[in-house]
This record gives C-alpha cells, sequence and structure tokens, in this order.
C-alpha cells in the first residue's frame, strides 16, 4: 500500500542566484529523497518556492535599481531554471509573492490570533541611521551577550543557539553597511510561544530518530522560550488583516512567519492547479503521511521550533487550547532533515564575502550529476565539509568514469561487440549467482538508508555494486572467452544485468546519466523524469503571470527493485557517460571560480 510523503524543501531567498552551498543541504538531498520515495510507490508530494518578501529584496533592489517586485520577479526566474538543470523534481516550486501564499498567511494568521497565540507588544526596533529603513534583525550583527559569539544575529546566536534581541548584542552593528543602528520603541504582534512550552516540549521529545545535529540543537529549545515577533516595520510583505494593523502601510508580517507557512500555501496552489482544491488533504489532515524537512543547520529554530508552534496553534492544540482553524487538524513534521554547511577553504559559501560558486556556472561547465554526485557522496550531511576542485576532480574521475561509466562502456561494448545485443545466460557459474545476489540485496540495504536520509551511506552501499561487478568483469575475462561463447555470453550477460540493477540503484542520486544508462541498454521511453518550468497565471493575481517548477513525474519507468534484462534487445556502441576531468583543474579551478593563491 503506498504512503503520502510530503518533501518540505526549505525556500530560498530570491535576492540574487544561488550557489552550490544552497543546493548542498537542500535541492539534492530531498531530490534524492523524493525521487527513491517514487520509485518505491510512494505518493509524493515535494513543495517550495523562493521566498521573496523582507529586507534582503529591498537591499537588493535598491542596489539593483529595481522595485522589489522586479527584483523577485528577476531572480525567481534565474532560480527556478537553475533548479531545473539540477533536475529537482518539484510538484510545485512556486512564489510568496502570489495571491494564493498571501491569502493561506493571512488564514493561518487569523487562527493563531483567535486561539489566543498572538500577543500585541512594545518593543525595541533597529533603524539604519543613513537611511531611517527599519533593520531586521537578522540584518543587524554584533557580539552574543551570552556566550561571546562575535557574528550573532539580532535573532539569534548560531554559536549558541539562543533567541536574542537586536538590541542585547554587544558592539551592534548593520550587516548592509556596518552602521551602528539607531534603537526606537515600535508595537508590534509577537507569537506567544512560551504558550507552546508543555505541548511543543511534549512532540519534541517524541523525535529520538532524528539526526544528532538536529537532536542535540532542540534539546534546549523549549528551555528559554520567549515571544517572537510576527510582525516588521516594512512596506514589503504580506498585509496583516486586523483593524488597526492592515491600513498601515509600514507594518507587514515578518518574513520569516509567512515563508514557513509556505510549506502550505504550496501544497494549497498544487491543488488548485490540479483541478481538485482539496488534494492537499490527504498530505496534511492524514496523520500517517509522512512529512520530512529539508533545509541547512541555520533553520533547524523555524521547522524545529516555530512552524511545529505556528501548527499546533492554528489547530487549537497549544497549552491553552483553542479550536481547529480553517484547514483543520494539520500534520506537524515527521523528520527535520538539516544539513550543515558546505565551505570554502573553511569559510561558509557567501555571495557578500565572495566565497561563491554558483550554481548555473557549475551546471553550464560540468552538468549536474557530478554536481549531484558529489554532494551525495561528500557533502555536509552531518557535518561541515570543506569543498575543493581537488575532491571534486577526484571522485569525478576516479568513481565516476573508472568506475561507474567504466563498468557502462564496456559491458555495453562487448556485448554489441559480441552478440549485437544482450546475450542470454547459457551456462552460468557459481561466481555469477554470487554477484547478482549482492545487487539484489542492495536494493533492501541502499533503500532503507536512503528513506532514512542517509544519502552518503546509501550511496556507497550503490557503489559497492559498482566495484563488485568491475573485479567479477577483472576475474572472468570474458575478452579472453572467444573459445567459449557460451561462458563469454553468460558472463556479459550477468555483468548487464548487474549494469541496469546499479542503473537503478543510482536513479535518486544521478538521474540524467541513469537516463542515458538506461537508453545505452536499449531502453526507450522516461526513465528519470525531469522537472518542467512552465509559465502560469496567477490563481488569484489577474493579470499577472508566475514562473513554477512542475512535472509529470507518474510517466517516469523507473521502479525501485531488480527486473530481467530482456535477452535479445539489441545493443549499439555506447558512448562515454562520465568524461575525465584534466588533472589540472584540481590545483587552478575554472577561470570563474579560480583557486585564491
Amino acid at each position: 500500500m503506498s504512503s503520502h510523503v510530503l518533501t518540505a524543501v526549505a525556500w530560498p531567498y530570491a535576492n540574487g542566484p544561488r550557489h552550490i552551498g544552497h543546493v548542498s543541504g537542500i535541492g539534492v538531498p530531498s531530490d534524492v529523497f523524493s525521487r527513491y520515495q517514487r520509485m518505491v510507490g510512494n505518493r509524493v508530494l515535494m513543495v517550495s518556492g523562493s521566498d521573496e518578501h523582507g529586507t534582503p529584496i529591498l537591499v537588493q533592489a535598491e542596489k539593483e535599481g529595481l522595485t522589489p517586485q522586479q527584483t523577485a520577479d528577476k531572480y525567481h526566474r534565474v532560480i527556478s531554471e537553475d533548479l531545473r538543470g539540477l533536475g529537482v523534481t518539484y510538484d510545485l516550486y512556486t512564489r510568496t509573492t502570489t495571491g494564493n501564499h498571501a491569502d493561506v498567511v493571512q488564514q493561518i494568521f487569523l487562527a493563531l490570533h483567535r486561539n489566543g497565540y498572538v500577543v500585541p507588544r512594545t518593543t525595541t526596533g533597529a533603524i539604519s541611521p543613513s537611511t531611517g529603513r527599519t533593520l531586521p534583525d537578522r540584518y543587524v550583527e554584533g557580539t552574543c551577550p551570552i556566550c561571546g559569539y562575535d557574528g550573532a544575529r539580532g535573532d539569534q546566536c548560531d554559536n549558541c543557539g539562543n533567541q536574542l534581541d537586536a538590541a542585547d548584542l554587544i558592539n551592534p552593528r548593520s550587516r548592509i553597511n556596518g552602521e551602528v543602528p539607531r534603537f526606537v520603541e515600535t508595537e508590534h504582534l509577537f507569537l506567544d510561544l512560551p504558550a507552546f512550552t508543555e505541548s511543543l516540549g511534549k512532540w519534541l521529545s517524541t523525535k529520538t530518530g532524528w539526526r544528532p545535529n538536529v537532536l542535540n540543537f532542540t534539546r534546549n529549545l523549549v528551555d528559554d522560550m520567549r515571544p517572537r515577533p510576527i510582525t516588521r516595520d516594512l512596506d514589503w510583505g504580506v498585509t496583516i488583516p486586523l483593524d488597526g494593523w492592515r491600513d498601515q502601510g509600514l507594518k507587514k508580517f515578518y518574513v520569516w512567519f509567512d515563508a514557513v507557512i509556505g510549506y502550505f500555501s504550496a501544497s494549497v496552489e498544487w491543488a488548485r492547479r490540479t483541478g481538485d482544491a482539496d488534494a492537499w488533504k490527504a498530505w496534511w489532515n492524514d496523520p500517517d503521511a509522512e512529512h520530512v524537512y529539508f533545509m541547512g543547520k541555520d533553520n533547524i529554530t523555524f521547522h524545529a521550533q516555530i512552524w511545529p508552534a505556528l501548527l499546533l496553534g492554528h489547530n487549537g492544540h497549544g497549552d491553552h487550547g483553542g479550536e481547529p482553524g480553517p484547514y483543520g487538524v494539520l500534520d506537524l513534521p515527521t523528520e527535520i532533515a538539516s544539513s550543515e554547511f558546505l565551505t570554502m577553504s573553511g569559510s561558509k559559501f557567501s555571495t557578500s564575502r565572495g566565497t561563491v560558486i554558483y550554481l548555473h556556472d557549475f551546471l553550464r561547465e560540468f552538468g549536474a550529476d557530478s554536481l549531484r554526485y558529489f554532494i551525495s557522496a561528500a557533502g555536509p550531511e552531518t557535518q561541515d565539509v570543506d569543498f575543493t576542485w581537488d575532491e571534486f576532480v577526484r571522485r569525478v574521475n576516479f568513481e565516476l568514469a573508472n568506475e561507474w561509466g567504466n563498468l557502462v562502456n564496456r559491458s555495453i561494448s562487448m556485448a554489441h561487440k559480441n552478440n549485437g545485443g544482450v546475450p542470454a545466460p547459457t551456462r552460468p557459474a557459481a561466481a555469477d549467482a554470487e554477484l547478482l545476489a549482492v545487487s539484489k540485496a542492495a536494493f533492501d540495504t541502499v533503500g532503507a538508508h536512503v528513506a532514512r536520509s542517509r544519502f552518503r551511506a546509501g550511496l556507497a552501499e550503490a557503489m559497492k555494486v559498482v566495484s563488485a561487478a568491475n573485479r567479477y568483469l577483472s576475474d572472468q575475462e570474458p575478452w579472453k572467452l572467444k573459445d567459449d561463447p557460451e561462458r563469454r555470453d553468460a558472463v556479459l550477460h550477468t555483468a548487464l544485468q548487474v549494469v541496469q540493477d546499479a542503473n537503478t540503484l543510482l536513479t535518486p542520486f544521478l538521474p540524467h546519466s541513469a537516463q542515458q544508462v538506461h537508453e545505452a541498454l536499449g531502453g526507450t521511453g522516461v526513465w528519470a523524469a525531469q522537472p518542467e518550468l512552465q509559465d502560469v497565471p496567477d490563481l488569484d493575481v489577474p493579470g499577472r503571470v508566475n514562473p513554477i517548477l512542475t512535472g509529470d513525474y507518474t510517466r517516469e519507468q523507473a521502479r525501485w527493485g531488480s527486473t530481467p534484462i530482456e535477452v535479445g534487445r539489441p545493443l549499439a556502441k555506447p558512448n562515454p557517460i562520465f568524461k575525465k576531468l584534466d588533472p589540472e583543474l584540481g590545483e587552478t579551478g575554472p577561470d570563474w571560480a579560480p583557486i585564491a593563491k
């Protein structure tokens, strides 16, 4: 029986093109997971979109001489095109400036407000002295008053994990221009997080199977919960639907509040676009549905604490109860698959600091699967990982080209040359059965790892099958069996069967080359489907057109498990699946991202 699986992927800011550090924590892991879940027959809903509100958009718009909407339009398309190139199979990649998103955010807020989980407070806000513009907490940096870390943000310290106020920072400064902010009193609406201490703590105590980095971070979340602002002094964002607030042009929802609701609003939009407006309920109102969230470690707080609190409040399940909101009882996260940081020379990838490798440059020169392989095999799954060109070249040349690519090429080439197609296993031997047993057993092993978001372990097990097949060919030496064609055919049949099995095992990780291998094995049609970028009308704003990523993934043939390869299927001479990279690249880097000397 198939299960409903929601893959919820963190929303990237639409204030510039994305770099490979972004997709190491969200794009690649989430797609490997989703492709596997579809292959085993589960009903997957993979959603995300561009985060288009807040100060980062305003700052970038000012730099480029554009309006905030023009800036969001520009970079939403850039990001969508890059994610399409990477092969991330979203059912819907949308944006937070849609009419649908604004309506859902307002409905969730009103439910929280009716249930008493929203409180007004006068607080201190940071103002830029040179522009008079409000500085959101995340754009104020300074020294943490608790642990002394220099680089804490105005909303939290990433070093000790404590929630902060910008005014509490020692030596606060603006991230935009370095000036010392001016602090003024202002009224805002706050999420009453202390009103979830018992309910949230009880829920978190059940999540014993989460990744260690997430568990270690969340253990302290409920110990010091304070009200958190959900509105900001901005003119760019979702309007607050309350009397006395909706007409204030400089009061909008804080970007973090509307962004996390995006997982649900995207699901609602997807359902509306299918023609069945209630289709989202199978994923959100069913306690048996699985919800897996993918993000970087700097987003753990929002997904393990704040988003669950919003859901509990909407559902009327906070510490002082309430009634379910208009969407019924919504499911909370099942798993928080948070990755650590991909770094360069020990520094976090950062556009502003110049430590950056843009995704579109990488895809243009090296293709998607080489990056997908590197991130899956050596990415920051449970600890920070430093990206080096030397390690990238080594893995492409020795693992993808020498191991996997060479196995595919020589197996198909020999069968093409000697038989013109897939030969029959006319005289099998014990060595054949041993390799086939290893290949078939890998589906359970690899699948168990990927289902738990252990992608490095899953890929390593898949590559063990590739290594075993290469050893088998070296031991059996079919090129020396011209005088024993029956035995030669059995060896080649076994090799081709394992190539087909290994290709299936690698499909979630390497979908583009998996399609090539499928065709090299004589297969036709779509083996591994790819997302499509479509321009569609906004569902609620007349005349507005939005680019979205979506796709029909039901037509792909890839299924998890070993299927017998068809004897007699014609085979053509194959082309190399992976080309080796110049070793010098590991020492210099490409001209668009050279290694600093």
